[in-house]
């Protein structure tokens, strides 16, 4: 593994640590503070300013005008309709249907990559998606006590909808991100899904009494946008350059993972036999994919054969 890889996987490990602990944060400010809308323009709004202001500190890049078009189809995919769909999806479904939905991620990866980068759906990759997968809804499940379907419909399929725009971002667009640095990618990509989320959000927005909201509040909002959305939207360029996109999405099978050693620190869940059996099929199901064979692979052992 050379360094361009081990600096990929870190920023993918760093990214959905910050993510898991995202979790129960973005979920009490939800509760007590803001309204989904809010918080989503919040997220976009916030990580614009704060990716311009660091664009001002460094050396300027220039974009040709015709791959903004295809920045602002990014945006649309990696951030507008992902960020959007979940978080509105979240409000209408349980956590645990939500959770189980993110499992499809990698799969819906796998096969988005088949058919935009030709990489290949081999058994040692496929079962390891489906061996990380099924880690994760264990330990979904085993802390969970009520009605698996409880969720409403429509709030699964727009997890689901927040899936398959995050797949097909990390794949259709990948020459992007290899093209340009993450600062200069990701300010357009942050001021497009801002510029488009404003009609949905002015309202829900214009609602919010900032004056009657504790620090705590701010602290919990800032930690979203500086940590679970600036840096995460920093890092992840960095893991797309030096990992395939499957690789990169079976991360995410660790942000539950993450969220339940929170809990348990916090004396809110204990982690036992079931926990532990989970926690080991998804970090063996990460590392059968990543000891999978890349297209490039494949080709160079072909012609050694011939």
């Amino acid at each position: 593994m050379n360094d361009r890889n081990y600096k990929a996987h870190l920023a993918i490990l760093t990214t959905n640590i910050i993510f898991g602990i995202n979790t129960p944060i973005s979920k009490n400010v939800l509760q007590e503070y803001l309204s989904p809308f809010s918080l989503t323009f919040f997220r976009m709004a916030g990580a614009c300013v704060v990716f311009w202001l660091v664009s001002l500190f460094m050396k300027t890049e220039k974009i040709k005008p015709r791959d903004l078009l295809f920045i602002f189809l990014a945006s649309m995919f990696g951030i507008f309709i992902n960020q959007f769909s979940f978080i509105q999806g979240l409000s209408l479904t349980t956590p645990v249907n939500a959770a189980i939905i993110i499992t499809c991620t990698p799969i819906m990866t796998m096969i988005v990559s088949f058919l935009f980068l030709k990489e290949p759906i081999t058994f040692k990759k496929a079962g390891g998606v489906f061996l990380g997968a099924s880690g994760t809804v264990i330990l979904v499940l085993s802390g969970y006590s009520g009605t698996v379907g409880a969720g409403n419909i429509w709030g699964n399929l727009l997890c689901l909808v927040s899936s398959l725009a995050y797949a097909i971002y990390l794949t259709a667009f990948k020459w992007l991100i290899d093209k340009y640095s993450p600062v200069s990618l990701m300010k357009w990509m942050f001021l497009f899904a801002t510029i488009v989320s404003l009609p949905f959000t002015f309202e829900s927005v214009s609602q919010v009494n900032f004056a009657e909201m504790p620090l705590i509040a701010y602290l919990q909002i800032a930690y979203i946008v500086v940590g679970a959305t600036f840096t995460t939207y920093l890092l992840i360029p960095i893991g797309q350059k030096g990992l395939r996109p499957t690789t990169l999405t079976m991360y995410n099978y660790l942000q539950p993972l993450v969220t339940t050693i929170i809990a348990v620190i916090f004396g809110l869940d204990t982690f036992g036999f079931v926990k532990t059996i989970a926690a080991v099929m998804i970090f063996l199901g990460v590392y059968i994919v990543m000891k999978s064979k890349s297209r490039a692979q494949l080709e160079i052992e072909n012609k050694k054969s011939t």
